[in-house]
């Protein structure tokens, strides 16, 4: 079994040092070079293109490179069933989440998981939509919770939740002091938003196309909190997921603008890499999303 050299050939490709690749898995340098020349002779071909300046992979590097991270996902996977053939739900279980999801509805998520599977080990990565599906295409996570869909076609994509966005301002912005406003009164705004990749700004750019929007500038900021602060402090407009600006509203630090006839919505998604399927930690948090969900939903239509 190539297990030990597949994971060092993978570090080493993401790293590209064999220094910081010993050092990551605790091996010496040599143990390093022996695990890369295996596997060229077990391959019969070379994975890397070596100078002293520089490490390069090779075509065949490459096809390894994605083999490899499937392999070692499916071996792991394969361990950890095994050590749950008990049904206990235990060892690991690493979740993406876009920004608005990470920081707003997973929190109390986490907890319940926390309570309810004690040995289970939960890892977070937090980032824009964009890094989470690939982060769940290179196997870094077992599943990715996102804004809105993906057209990666290799991985499984499931709705659960239906999210409602919102214009907001700060409360002396002019078109706060409306009662109600037009898609017209939208023109020529400035507009605080998140970057390019970002499911919130995707959503964005879609209404600001669909009702054929001039816009005056566009300030890009890589937080939820952040946004809100330039908001606050009296710039501009933005368009913010309603759990991202509750707290903000219920405080008075914020104020909606209220659109006649129009509102905004869209889906949140899982994803996950059709291996995982089957891993039952993952169904586990699959089971838990869904349920936590359906619950609130209840209580809001109550």
């Amino acid at each position: 079994m190539y297990y030990d050299a597949l994971k060092t050939f993978v570090t080493l490709v993401e790293v590209k040092n064999f220094t910081k690749t010993a050092e990551i898995l605790l091996l010496s340098q040599p143990s390093v070079s022996l695990h890369i020349k295996n596997l060229e002779k077990e391959f019969q071909t070379k994975l890397f293109l070596r100078s002293p300046k520089f490490l390069k992979i090779t075509p065949t590097g490459e096809i390894l490179y994605d083999r490899a991270k499937q392999m070692i996902t499916i071996y792991e996977q394969t361990r950890q069933d095994i050590l749950e053939h008990h049904n206990s739900i235990k060892g690991e279980l690493k979740i993406g989440a876009s920004f608005t999801i990470g920081e707003y509805l997973l929190p109390s998520l986490l907890i319940d998981l926390q309570n309810d599977y004690p040995e289970l080990e939960l890892q977070v990565v937090i980032g824009n939509t964009d890094e989470i599906v690939q982060a769940v295409r290179l196997y870094q996570v077992d599943i990715g919770l996102i804004e809105g869909q993906t057209n990666e076609k290799e991985l499984s994509v499931h709705s659960f939740m239906q999210d409602e966005l919102f214009i907001v301002s700060s409360n002396h912005h002019q078109l706060a002091l409306k009662d109600e406003v037009t898609i017209d009164d939208l023109q020529n705004q400035t507009w605080i938003t998140r970057e390019i990749g970002s499911g919130t700004r995707e959503y964005l750019n879609h209404v600001i196309r669909t009702n054929g929007l001039k816009v005056k500038s566009f300030l890009t900021i890589s937080s939820n909190q952040g946004i809100k602060e330039t908001l606050i402090n009296g710039m501009g407009l933005s368009l913010l997921s309603h759990s991202v600006i509750k707290r903000d509203l219920q405080q008075g630090n914020l104020s909606i603008i209220k659109l006649k006839n129009q509102s905004f919505n869209r889906m949140l998604s899982y994803v996950y890499s059709p291996i995982m399927q089957n891993n039952k930690n993952v169904k586990t948090f699959i089971n838990s999303l869904n349920k936590k969900w359906t619950i609130n939903k209840i209580k809001e239509d109550e």
